[in-house]
């Protein structure tokens, strides 16, 4: 048994020593790949091939979100220039910039960019009376010089008399005599007191200056055709005193325009070139003033336009 044992290893030494002898002296490297998809063949053949892979390029901008982005830029840029962008609001006239800037098309731009916007950064449309407010909004020229006003305002023109002393209740206790306002002459100068010549001019000015506008050179001159009277209502006998016995009205048949022509309240009323100037005339006239009656109050009220400065208690009285 124990000889049996010593065999067995000698034979174990003997085939390690003959497997170290076989070994070789260094091991063996893989064999190189395939070509896969012709990509061995090409980097073979380019001698030039890059280090590095090259990257896709960035996908160009749909026209969609261009269009999106350059409305989105001209609609935040301010005007350079505050004199044209006061141009381009009256005349309604657009810079070339913004003229030439793409069209956003009226789709949906949820999907389509982050820059999308709900709606097109568009202006308002203007107003249906936009001329007039323009209009008002300039500031009328005004009288620089205090000599020969009265009432304590430079823009109203005339003078101090003496009281009035009418039958009854009739009078004036201060009367004016007013031959201008806001540079506008008075046909038939009124005799007044301050607080209707205040209304007066201020209804003028804001008023018939910016509704006669550049109509036939502007205005030149209102007409008038009542003013003080002892007398009642509509003229009639056995009416309420008017306030024309209180020097507190005035009746005004028209304009004449600095042309020579002249707007009446008659003929022009409604008349549709020259009506919407009459009745703005009307209309401007509620609030300077706290009765305004016109060819709409009554049959007394046909050829001429009745202003005074009565108060009441649930404001001014326009018809």
């Amino acid at each position: 048994m124990r000889h049996w044992a010593w065999g067995l290893g000698i034979a174990m030494l003997l085939g390690a020593f003959a497997a170290r002898a076989e070994a070789p002296e260094s091991a063996p490297r893989p064999m190189p790949r395939p070509a896969v998809f012709g990509v061995q063949e090409l980097v073979t053949a380019s001698p030039t091939a890059p280090r590095r892979s090259l990257r896709p390029q960035p996908r160009p901008a749909p026209p969609l979100a261009e269009a999106v982005e350059a409305a989105v830029v001209a609609a935040t840029v301010q005007p350079r220039d505050p004199v044209g962008a006061l141009l381009q609001s009256l005349t309604g006239t657009r810079p070339a910039a913004a003229a030439a800037a793409p069209d956003v098309p009226d789709v949906a731009l949820s999907d389509a960019t982050a820059l999308a916007v709900a709606r097109s950064a568009r202006p308002a449309p203007r107003p249906n009376d936009f001329v007039r407010l323009a209009s008002a909004a300039v500031t009328t020229p005004r009288a620089a010089s205090r000599k020969g006003s009265v009432c304590g305002v430079a823009e109203i023109k005339g003078e101090a008399i003496a009281p009035v002393n009418g039958a009854g209740a009739c009078g004036i206790e201060a009367p004016v005599r007013v031959t201008s306002v806001s540079g506008v002459a008075l046909r038939q100068p009124p005799t007044i007191d301050c607080t209707t010549a205040k209304a007066l001019n201020d209804w003028v000015r804001k008023g018939v200056i910016p509704a006669v506008g550049n109509t036939g050179g502007g205005v030149a001159r209102i007409n008038v055709v009542a003013h003080y009277a002892c007398r009642g209502r509509n003229n009639q006998t056995r009416a309420k005193l008017s306030e024309h016995a209180f020097g507190r009205a005035v009746d005004i048949s028209g304009v004449t325009l600095k042309d020579g022509s002249t707007l009446t309240v008659l003929e022009h009323w409604r008349s549709a070139r020259f009506g919407r100037i009459i009745k703005a005339m009307h209309s401007s006239a509620c609030g300077p003033f706290g009765t305004v009656l016109g060819p709409n109050s009554d049959r007394f009220h046909q050829d001429h336009l009745h202003v005074d400065t009565a108060r009441y208690r649930g404001g001014s009285y326009c018809r």
